[in-house]
């Protein structure tokens, strides 16, 4: 796929869901980001949104975190799934962030990945939503997507599929891709079973253009 289609693809979907980003992504600060996105591990945006708007209301920032009493964290972030491990990693991130990075959260990608619970997509959400860096996160929607469009290998790890789709996103782009795939990804391209019928840009996609083929020659 070039780099005409995908904008393409991009403009459409954006047309569809916006650009919004959620409560727990759309804060320039960076440790407000970086729990944001530990927080939405494996939690819908809404138990996100809820657990992070609770968590905030009472603790500002990395210091009062850090000193805040565990099971406080737990009770605020209960919305979300994992709440436990999660109240866990973020007190210590919050801890190392102070005493390593003077309460600033890094700005490099391999030092991010060093914190507990951070791993590629988190460290590129904040290296993107805070920092400006134009970078795709690839989370299991954007990577389902991306895939059945053609624009990385179906056996690509994290690395190739977010390099495949950065080499045809424009600079200025990169920023929406992983929110807009992902609300597309929720409401339509499922994993594992995508709601083609609705889907609006099939025409673009070889997944779908592939299964029609083999339904084509069954018949």
């Amino acid at each position: 796929m070039d780099e005409e289609t995908f904008v393409r693809i991009i403009n459409l979907l954006a047309e569809r869901y916006g650009v919004q980003a959620p409560i727990h992504l759309d804060n320039p600060d960076p440790f407000r980001v970086l729990v944001g996105t530990i927080l939405s591990h494996r939690t819908r945006d809404e138990m996100t949104d809820l657990a992070f708007s609770r968590l905030f209301s009472k603790y500002k920032n990395a210091e009062e975190i850090a000193r805040a009493p565990l099971n406080d964290i737990i009770r605020l972030i209960k919305p979300v799934g994992f709440y436990r491990q999660k109240a866990k990693r973020i007190k210590e991130v919050a801890k190392l962030i102070l005493k390593h990075y003077n309460g600033q959260v890094p700005r490099s990608r391999e030092v991010l990945i060093e914190l507990p619970g951070v791993g590629y997509k988190t460290a590129d959400i904040v290296l993107s939503v805070a920092y400006g860096e134009p970078v795709v996160a690839v989370d299991t929607h954007v990577d389902a997507v991306s895939k059945r469009l053609g624009i990385a290998k179906w056996n690509a790890k994290y690395e190739d599929t977010r390099k495949s789709i950065e080499k045809i996103t424009p600079l200025h782009m990169r920023r929406i891709v992983n929110s807009i795939l992902v609300k597309f990804g929720r409401e339509i391209c499922r994993k594992p079973r995508p709601r083609c019928e609705m889907c609006p840009i099939t025409a673009y996609c070889e997944w779908y253009k592939s299964r029609r083929q083999e339904v084509k020659t069954k018949n």
